[in-house]
């Protein structure tokens, strides 16, 4: 299957963090071709293993599936429907959305607006908060109830779209983007020797505190760990040395979360192979599913891989399909360098 179009079925399923049902679905259908063994723990983590021809060691690759969203807090008495956020939703973003609301059916709506000729100054010169928007479905308030409940999650509506250059635009693609670099990953590895076992994990709950890493990462107990999510997008109003550029490769992240020879031999290995590669850096926590792997048990050697991504947590998240390809082909490469290394030797830095 093309990149694109893995990434187009991923990102138009449902899956905010809790209620990552649907889109653990689809993703369990992609991975079980590539894998050995396939299972979906307690938590909701789906984990791909593929089994090493010596087993001497572990690598979890993890990137999480859920996505930010909303959830339905009232329906008032003249149906409309009042909301609150789950993840860091950018409530500037919110106005005219198109949504769906997952009930016991799909029930569409849209976020309206009061129009412009009835507001006033003060007004018009402020941002809404989210407790001042509602959804509008057309149902009465009777009818609407048979439909959708209290706790209904609701995403936006939105379709991928093609950008000139292989790039593509869309919701979710934080961090379903990082669950195709798992996809590209196994693919690469099938008919070539690796001796490490390698876990592909599809983490939950990301975005309401790494929850999904901290079971997957505490049960599998691998020796190195490596999170796959999406870096600051360069755009023309922020700084360079806070951005990754898009179409330059995937980011190897360093800093007290990240170990010196996982970063390093990423980059070696990046080089070897001639795959472009660019470098960030988080002075503490890196925000991904890194940060709770390093501490699991009695601590994992970390690394992020982090593909260039613009207008984070918004419904038009910009990325290119190379830099993701890269970085698939990046991380079998890196697992295969891992081929007779003594752990023990290797990670003591």
């Amino acid at each position: 299957m093309k990149t694109k179009e893995l990434i187009q079925i991923l990102t138009e399923a449902s899956g905010v963090s809790g209620h990552e049902e649907e889109v653990a679905g689809v993703i369990e259908g992609y991975l079980k071709e590539f894998c050995d063994e396939l299972k979906r723990d307690a938590l909701g983590n789906i984990i791909a293993l593929k089994k090493g021809t010596k087993g001497n060691s572990k690598v979890m690759l993890a990137a999480h599936m859920d996505e930010i969203g909303l959830m339905v807090k009232d329906i008032d008495e003249n149906g409309f429907v009042r909301f609150t956020n789950i993840g860091g939703v950018d409530q500037r973003t919110l106005l005219c959305q198109e949504v769906i609301i997952h009930g016991k059916e799909k029930v569409y709506g849209i976020i309206g607006v009061k129009p412009p000729h009835l507001t006033t100054a003060e007004e018009r010169g402020k941002a809404l908060t989210i407790e001042e928007l509602m959804i509008d479905t057309g149902y009465r308030q009777e009818e609407l109830k048979d439909l959708i409940s209290v706790g209904d999650v609701v995403t936006i509506k939105r379709n991928l779209i093609s950008l000139k250059n292989d790039w593509i635009s869309g919701k979710a693609l934080d961090d379903r983007v990082g669950v195709a670099v798992l996809y590209a990953c196994l693919k690469e590895l099938q008919d070539v020797n690796h001796q490490a076992d390698v876990y592909c994990v599809a983490t939950v709950q990301e975005e309401m505190g790494t929850r999904g890493a901290v079971t997957s990462t505490y049960g599998i107990d691998p020796d190195i760990g490596i999170a796959i999510d999406v870096g600051f997008g360069r755009t023309p109003e922020l700084s360079q040395y806070l951005t990754i550029e898009l179409d330059k490769g995937p980011a190897f992240t360093t800093g007290p979360n990240i170990h010196p020879a996982v970063f390093d031999s990423l980059k070696t290995v990046a080089k070897d192979n001639y795959i472009s590669y660019q470098v960030e850096i988080a002075t503490g926590s890196t925000g991904t599913d890194a940060w709770p792997m390093q501490i699991t048990n009695a601590g994992v050697a970390t690394g992020v891989i982090s593909i260039p991504l613009r207008y984070m947590h918004t419904s038009v998240e910009t990325i290119s399909i190379s830099d993701i390809e890269k970085s698939g082909k990046l991380l079998a490469k890196y697992i295969m360098s891992l081929n007779d290394k003594n752990m023990e030797e290797f990670l003591c830095y």
